[in-house]
Protein backbone atom coordinates (compact mmCIF):
# COMPACT_ATOMS: atom_id res chain seq x y z
CA UNK A 1 0.00 0.00 0.00
CA UNK A 2 2.86 2.17 0.85
CA UNK A 3 4.53 1.55 -2.58
CA UNK A 4 1.45 2.25 -4.86
CA UNK A 5 1.25 5.81 -3.19
CA UNK A 6 5.31 6.10 -3.33
CA UNK A 7 4.90 5.78 -7.49
CA UNK A 8 2.30 8.66 -8.21
CA UNK A 9 4.34 11.03 -6.00
CA UNK A 10 7.94 9.83 -7.92
CA UNK A 11 5.88 10.67 -11.64
CA UNK A 12 4.93 14.05 -10.32
CA UNK A 13 8.45 14.69 -9.56
CA UNK A 14 9.94 13.74 -12.44
CA UNK A 15 7.70 15.71 -14.56
CA UNK A 16 8.12 19.05 -12.65
CA UNK A 17 11.91 18.47 -13.08
CA UNK A 18 11.67 18.35 -16.49
CA UNK A 19 9.19 21.36 -17.44
CA UNK A 20 11.41 24.48 -18.95
CA UNK A 21 11.44 27.63 -16.81
CA UNK A 22 9.44 30.71 -17.18
CA UNK A 23 11.41 32.65 -19.41
CA UNK A 24 12.74 35.93 -17.95
CA UNK A 25 10.61 39.57 -18.91
CA UNK A 26 12.04 41.66 -22.02
CA UNK A 27 13.91 44.65 -19.89
CA UNK A 28 11.92 47.99 -21.03
CA UNK A 29 14.94 50.24 -22.23
CA UNK A 30 14.84 53.99 -21.32
CA UNK A 31 15.63 55.83 -24.34
CA UNK A 32 16.29 59.59 -25.18
CA UNK A 33 13.64 61.70 -27.39
CA UNK A 34 13.40 64.68 -29.53
CA UNK A 35 10.10 66.11 -30.72
CA UNK A 36 10.30 66.52 -34.75
CA UNK A 37 10.66 70.38 -35.31
CA UNK A 38 11.24 72.46 -38.93
CA UNK A 39 14.44 74.60 -39.33
CA UNK A 40 16.25 75.96 -41.96
CA UNK A 41 19.58 75.17 -43.11
CA UNK A 42 22.77 76.98 -44.79
CA UNK A 43 25.79 74.37 -44.45
CA UNK A 44 28.63 74.75 -45.38
CA UNK A 45 31.64 72.49 -46.97
CA UNK A 46 35.21 72.78 -46.02
CA UNK A 47 38.39 71.35 -47.27
CA UNK A 48 41.90 71.42 -45.67
CA UNK A 49 43.87 73.28 -48.64
CA UNK A 50 47.22 74.93 -49.49
CA UNK A 51 48.64 77.86 -51.36
CA UNK A 52 50.62 77.59 -54.53
CA UNK A 53 52.27 79.70 -57.20
CA UNK A 54 50.06 79.38 -60.66
CA UNK A 55 52.80 79.16 -62.57
CA UNK A 56 55.80 76.99 -60.68
CA UNK A 57 59.01 75.95 -63.30
CA UNK A 58 61.94 73.33 -62.36
CA UNK A 59 64.66 75.40 -64.01
CA UNK A 60 67.95 73.19 -65.52
CA UNK A 61 70.81 73.64 -67.53
CA UNK A 62 70.56 73.01 -70.74
CA UNK A 63 73.99 71.61 -71.54
CA UNK A 64 75.36 69.02 -69.35
CA UNK A 65 78.16 69.20 -66.81
CA UNK A 66 79.29 69.51 -63.38
CA UNK A 67 77.60 72.37 -60.63
CA UNK A 68 80.50 73.92 -58.76
CA UNK A 69 78.13 76.52 -57.24
CA UNK A 70 74.43 76.88 -56.17
CA UNK A 71 73.75 80.94 -55.52
CA UNK A 72 70.13 80.36 -53.74
CA UNK A 73 68.65 78.51 -51.10
CA UNK A 74 64.88 77.59 -50.08
CA UNK A 75 63.01 80.40 -49.32
CA UNK A 76 64.62 82.97 -51.40
CA UNK A 77 63.08 85.77 -53.56
CA UNK A 78 64.95 85.86 -57.01
CA UNK A 79 64.68 89.02 -60.02
CA UNK A 80 64.81 88.46 -63.40
CA UNK A 81 68.32 87.26 -64.62
CA UNK A 82 69.77 86.93 -61.02
CA UNK A 83 72.27 83.69 -60.82
CA UNK A 84 70.98 80.62 -59.58
CA UNK A 85 73.50 78.43 -60.02
CA UNK A 86 76.92 77.57 -61.86
CA UNK A 87 78.67 74.58 -64.19
CA UNK A 88 82.15 74.12 -64.54
CA UNK A 89 82.73 76.18 -67.84
CA UNK A 90 86.31 74.65 -68.65
CA UNK A 91 85.22 72.66 -71.42
CA UNK A 92 82.73 74.79 -72.71
CA UNK A 93 85.45 77.32 -73.31
CA UNK A 94 87.68 74.94 -75.03
CA UNK A 95 84.75 73.89 -77.34
CA UNK A 96 83.96 78.19 -77.78
CA UNK A 97 87.87 78.71 -78.09
CA UNK A 98 88.23 75.96 -81.40
CA UNK A 99 85.02 76.96 -82.74
CA UNK A 100 86.18 80.74 -82.96
CA UNK A 101 89.74 79.50 -84.87
CA UNK A 102 87.44 77.34 -86.40
CA UNK A 103 85.88 80.61 -87.99
CA UNK A 104 89.39 82.44 -88.33
CA UNK A 105 90.51 79.36 -90.59
CA UNK A 106 87.53 79.20 -92.74
CA UNK A 107 87.76 83.31 -93.11
CA UNK A 108 90.95 82.91 -94.18
CA UNK A 109 89.85 80.30 -96.82
CA UNK A 110 86.96 82.42 -97.91
CA UNK A 111 89.72 85.64 -98.43
CA UNK A 112 92.17 83.49 -100.87
CA UNK A 113 89.48 81.79 -102.75
CA UNK A 114 88.07 85.24 -103.22
CA UNK A 115 91.28 86.40 -103.96
CA UNK A 116 92.35 83.80 -106.78
CA UNK A 117 88.47 84.05 -108.26
CA UNK A 118 89.11 87.57 -109.27
CA UNK A 119 92.90 87.03 -111.16
CA UNK A 120 91.53 83.92 -112.90
CA UNK A 121 88.54 86.29 -114.02
CA UNK A 122 90.87 88.84 -115.20
CA UNK A 123 92.94 85.99 -117.18
CA UNK A 124 89.58 84.43 -118.38
CA UNK A 125 88.75 88.37 -119.67
CA UNK A 126 92.07 88.22 -121.44
CA UNK A 127 91.75 84.62 -122.71
CA UNK A 128 94.58 82.83 -121.10
CA UNK A 129 92.23 80.09 -119.57
CA UNK A 130 89.14 78.86 -120.50
CA UNK A 131 85.79 79.45 -119.11
CA UNK A 132 85.37 75.94 -117.70
CA UNK A 133 88.60 76.49 -115.74
CA UNK A 134 87.03 79.88 -114.11
CA UNK A 135 83.70 78.16 -113.57
CA UNK A 136 86.00 75.62 -111.13
CA UNK A 137 86.88 78.72 -109.22
CA UNK A 138 83.90 79.61 -108.80
CA UNK A 139 82.56 76.45 -107.04
CA UNK A 140 85.69 76.67 -105.13
CA UNK A 141 84.30 80.42 -104.16
CA UNK A 142 80.86 78.88 -103.36
CA UNK A 143 82.02 76.65 -101.35
CA UNK A 144 84.45 78.82 -99.18
CA UNK A 145 81.70 81.11 -98.38
CA UNK A 146 79.91 78.01 -96.91
CA UNK A 147 82.05 76.70 -94.69
CA UNK A 148 82.80 80.17 -93.58
CA UNK A 149 79.04 80.11 -92.76
CA UNK A 150 78.98 76.48 -91.29
CA UNK A 151 81.93 77.85 -89.01
CA UNK A 152 80.37 81.20 -88.27
CA UNK A 153 77.39 79.32 -87.16
CA UNK A 154 79.14 76.82 -85.25
CA UNK A 155 81.04 79.28 -83.23
CA UNK A 156 77.54 81.08 -82.62
CA UNK A 157 76.41 78.02 -80.46
CA UNK A 158 79.50 77.01 -78.59
CA UNK A 159 79.02 80.57 -77.49
CA UNK A 160 75.63 80.22 -76.05
CA UNK A 161 76.62 76.77 -74.94
CA UNK A 162 79.20 78.78 -72.78
CA UNK A 163 76.85 81.21 -71.28
CA UNK A 164 74.25 78.18 -70.45
CA UNK A 165 76.88 77.13 -68.04
CA UNK A 166 75.13 80.05 -65.39
CA UNK A 167 71.55 79.23 -64.71
CA UNK A 168 69.68 82.57 -64.15
CA UNK A 169 66.38 83.07 -63.09
CA UNK A 170 64.08 84.18 -66.13
CA UNK A 171 61.32 85.48 -64.03
CA UNK A 172 61.35 87.25 -60.42
CA UNK A 173 59.74 84.31 -57.95
CA UNK A 174 60.87 82.51 -55.04
CA UNK A 175 62.83 79.47 -54.76
CA UNK A 176 60.44 76.57 -53.98
CA UNK A 177 62.59 73.71 -53.80
CA UNK A 178 66.99 72.18 -54.72
CA UNK A 179 67.31 69.27 -56.47
CA UNK A 180 70.66 68.97 -57.19
CA UNK A 181 73.91 69.99 -55.07
CA UNK A 182 77.78 71.32 -55.89
CA UNK A 183 79.42 68.89 -56.70
CA UNK A 184 76.91 66.51 -58.61
CA UNK A 185 77.19 65.60 -62.44
CA UNK A 186 73.61 66.74 -64.24
CA UNK A 187 72.36 65.86 -68.15
CA UNK A 188 71.31 68.68 -69.95
CA UNK A 189 67.46 69.86 -68.84
CA UNK A 190 67.66 67.85 -65.22
CA UNK A 191 65.86 69.52 -62.52
CA UNK A 192 68.51 71.72 -60.34
CA UNK A 193 65.86 74.58 -59.24
CA UNK A 194 62.27 74.75 -58.45
CA UNK A 195 61.44 78.19 -58.98
CA UNK A 196 57.47 79.61 -58.19
CA UNK A 197 56.49 82.88 -60.18
CA UNK A 198 56.06 86.12 -58.68
CA UNK A 199 52.02 86.62 -59.34
CA UNK A 200 48.91 85.32 -59.42
CA UNK A 201 48.23 82.61 -56.70
CA UNK A 202 46.13 79.43 -56.47
CA UNK A 203 44.17 77.90 -53.45
CA UNK A 204 44.81 73.62 -54.51
CA UNK A 205 42.28 71.08 -52.14
CA UNK A 206 41.13 67.97 -52.87
CA UNK A 207 37.65 67.01 -53.35
CA UNK A 208 36.13 63.51 -53.05
CA UNK A 209 33.95 62.08 -55.21
CA UNK A 210 31.04 62.58 -54.27
CA UNK A 211 31.29 66.46 -53.85
CA UNK A 212 32.60 67.43 -57.22
CA UNK A 213 29.35 68.24 -58.67
CA UNK A 214 27.84 70.11 -55.35
CA UNK A 215 31.43 72.32 -55.44
CA UNK A 216 31.05 73.15 -59.08
CA UNK A 217 27.52 74.08 -58.75
CA UNK A 218 28.06 76.24 -55.72
CA UNK A 219 31.13 77.93 -57.39
CA UNK A 220 29.26 78.70 -60.55
CA UNK A 221 27.46 81.10 -57.69
CA UNK A 222 29.96 84.67 -57.40
CA UNK A 223 30.71 85.30 -53.50
CA UNK A 224 30.33 81.10 -52.63
CA UNK A 225 33.68 80.00 -52.32
CA UNK A 226 35.95 81.30 -50.39
CA UNK A 227 39.31 80.90 -48.04
CA UNK A 228 40.59 81.47 -44.75
CA UNK A 229 43.63 81.25 -43.71
CA UNK A 230 44.89 79.21 -41.21
CA UNK A 231 45.67 80.58 -37.29
CA UNK A 232 44.47 84.07 -38.85
CA UNK A 233 42.20 86.53 -37.67
CA UNK A 234 42.01 88.12 -41.26
CA UNK A 235 38.48 88.53 -43.23
CA UNK A 236 37.97 85.41 -46.07
CA UNK A 237 39.10 85.67 -49.39
CA UNK A 238 37.11 85.47 -52.07
CA UNK A 239 38.22 82.46 -54.37
CA UNK A 240 37.07 81.68 -57.93
CA UNK A 241 37.18 78.16 -59.19
CA UNK A 242 40.16 77.80 -61.98
CA UNK A 243 40.32 74.08 -62.45
CA UNK A 244 39.07 70.46 -61.79
CA UNK A 245 41.32 67.68 -61.96
CA UNK A 246 39.88 65.04 -64.97
CA UNK A 247 40.55 62.46 -63.59
CA UNK A 248 41.24 61.56 -59.65
CA UNK A 249 43.99 60.85 -57.95
CA UNK A 250 44.84 56.95 -57.87
CA UNK A 251 45.59 56.63 -54.86
CA UNK A 252 42.92 58.69 -52.57
CA UNK A 253 40.72 58.79 -55.22
CA UNK A 254 40.07 62.34 -54.57
CA UNK A 255 40.03 65.32 -57.66
CA UNK A 256 42.48 67.97 -56.96
CA UNK A 257 40.26 71.78 -57.61
CA UNK A 258 42.44 74.99 -58.11
CA UNK A 259 41.02 78.16 -57.42
CA UNK A 260 42.14 81.06 -58.20
CA UNK A 261 42.80 83.76 -55.43
CA UNK A 262 43.49 86.43 -57.80
CA UNK A 263 46.23 89.10 -57.60
CA UNK A 264 44.81 91.38 -54.40
CA UNK A 265 46.68 92.64 -51.72
CA UNK A 266 45.32 89.94 -49.28
CA UNK A 267 46.22 87.05 -51.74
CA UNK A 268 49.52 88.42 -52.15
CA UNK A 269 50.05 88.43 -48.21
CA UNK A 270 49.61 84.65 -48.40
CA UNK A 271 52.67 82.84 -48.16
CA UNK A 272 53.55 80.43 -50.28
CA UNK A 273 52.85 76.87 -48.69
CA UNK A 274 50.33 78.14 -46.45
CA UNK A 275 47.61 75.91 -44.92
CA UNK A 276 44.33 77.30 -45.30
CA UNK A 277 40.71 76.38 -45.31
CA UNK A 278 38.12 76.51 -48.19
CA UNK A 279 34.92 77.23 -47.61
CA UNK A 280 31.98 76.25 -49.64
CA UNK A 281 28.59 77.60 -48.39
CA UNK A 282 25.25 76.66 -49.45
CA UNK A 283 21.59 78.61 -50.27
CA UNK A 284 19.52 78.76 -47.18
CA UNK A 285 16.78 75.56 -47.32
CA UNK A 286 13.74 76.39 -45.22
CA UNK A 287 11.15 73.34 -43.56
CA UNK A 288 13.88 70.80 -42.97
CA UNK A 289 14.63 68.89 -39.63
CA UNK A 290 17.87 68.45 -37.94
CA UNK A 291 18.86 65.15 -35.86
CA UNK A 292 21.62 64.09 -34.13
CA UNK A 293 23.52 61.31 -36.25
CA UNK A 294 22.87 58.82 -33.45
CA UNK A 295 19.21 58.90 -34.70
CA UNK A 296 19.97 57.50 -37.90
CA UNK A 297 19.80 53.81 -38.94
CA UNK A 298 20.32 51.77 -41.68
CA UNK A 299 17.14 49.38 -43.03
CA UNK A 300 17.12 47.25 -45.86
CA UNK A 301 19.45 50.34 -47.33
CA UNK A 302 18.06 53.11 -46.84
CA UNK A 303 17.71 55.45 -43.87
CA UNK A 304 15.63 55.10 -40.78
CA UNK A 305 14.54 56.22 -37.32
CA UNK A 306 12.54 54.85 -34.20
CA UNK A 307 9.20 56.66 -34.12
CA UNK A 308 7.95 56.54 -30.36
CA UNK A 309 4.15 56.41 -29.60
CA UNK A 310 3.90 58.17 -26.50
CA UNK A 311 -0.03 56.58 -26.11
CA UNK A 312 1.65 52.89 -25.76
CA UNK A 313 5.12 53.46 -25.53
CA UNK A 314 6.54 51.42 -28.09
CA UNK A 315 8.46 52.20 -31.12
CA UNK A 316 8.30 51.41 -35.18
CA UNK A 317 11.08 52.12 -37.59
CA UNK A 318 10.68 54.86 -40.27
CA UNK A 319 12.04 56.04 -43.37
CA UNK A 320 13.19 59.04 -43.88
CA UNK A 321 15.44 61.17 -46.83
CA UNK A 322 18.60 62.62 -45.61
CA UNK A 323 20.05 65.07 -47.96
CA UNK A 324 23.67 65.83 -45.67
CA UNK A 325 25.04 66.52 -42.86
CA UNK A 326 25.88 69.71 -40.49
CA UNK A 327 28.57 68.67 -38.29
CA UNK A 328 27.18 66.49 -35.89
CA UNK A 329 23.45 66.91 -37.02
CA UNK A 330 22.17 65.09 -40.01
CA UNK A 331 19.92 67.19 -42.59
CA UNK A 332 16.48 65.31 -43.21
CA UNK A 333 14.11 66.71 -46.03
CA UNK A 334 11.41 64.15 -46.20
CA UNK A 335 9.66 61.61 -44.22
CA UNK A 336 9.22 63.40 -41.04
CA UNK A 337 6.58 65.71 -40.07
CA UNK A 338 6.69 67.96 -36.90
CA UNK A 339 4.87 66.64 -33.84
CA UNK A 340 6.63 63.29 -34.33
CA UNK A 341 9.00 61.83 -31.28
CA UNK A 342 12.01 60.49 -32.83
CA UNK A 343 14.41 58.25 -30.76
CA UNK A 344 18.04 59.58 -30.89
CA UNK A 345 20.35 57.52 -29.35
CA UNK A 346 20.60 53.54 -28.43
CA UNK A 347 18.64 53.01 -31.72
CA UNK A 348 20.81 49.76 -32.89
CA UNK A 349 19.66 47.95 -29.63
CA UNK A 350 15.83 48.47 -30.30
CA UNK A 351 13.07 45.99 -31.85
CA UNK A 352 10.08 46.88 -33.73
CA UNK A 353 7.18 47.50 -31.06
CA UNK A 354 9.30 47.18 -28.25
CA UNK A 355 8.12 48.70 -25.37
CA UNK A 356 10.67 51.52 -23.72
CA UNK A 357 10.05 54.31 -21.16
CA UNK A 358 11.63 57.52 -21.63
CA UNK A 359 15.24 58.27 -19.80
CA UNK A 360 15.09 60.41 -16.68
CA UNK A 361 18.19 62.83 -15.91
CA UNK A 362 19.97 62.30 -12.75
CA UNK A 363 17.99 64.35 -10.17
CA UNK A 364 15.18 65.25 -12.09
CA UNK A 365 12.03 63.79 -12.05
CA UNK A 366 10.64 64.28 -15.41
CA UNK A 367 11.57 62.50 -18.85
CA UNK A 368 14.68 63.92 -20.72
CA UNK A 369 12.95 65.43 -24.17
CA UNK A 370 15.22 67.57 -25.93
CA UNK A 371 15.67 69.39 -29.35
CA UNK A 372 19.65 67.94 -29.92
CA UNK A 373 20.13 64.76 -27.54
CA UNK A 374 23.23 63.12 -27.10
CA UNK A 375 22.86 60.26 -25.01
CA UNK A 376 20.98 57.34 -24.45
CA UNK A 377 20.62 54.94 -21.14
CA UNK A 378 19.81 51.42 -22.05
CA UNK A 379 19.72 49.20 -18.97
Amino acid sequence: MRVTSFVPLLGLAILAACSKPEPAPTPVRAVRTMTVATASTAGTHEYAAEVRARTESRLGFRVGGKIVRRAVNVGDAVKPGQLLAQLDPQDLKLGQDAARAALVAAQANLDQTEADYKRFKELRDQGFISSAELERRDTALKAARAQFDQARAQSSVQGNQAAYAALVADVAGVVTGVEAEPGMVVAAGAPVIRLAHDGPRDVVFSVPEDKVGVVKSLAAQPGNLKVRPWGSDAPPIPAKLREVAASADPVTRTFLVKADLGDSRDARSLRLGQTATVVAETRKTEGVTKLPLSALREDKGRSSVWLLDPRTMTVKTHVVEVAGAEGNEAVVTGGLAPGMVVVTAGVHVLNPGQKVKQFVEPGSSSPAVAANPTAVSAK
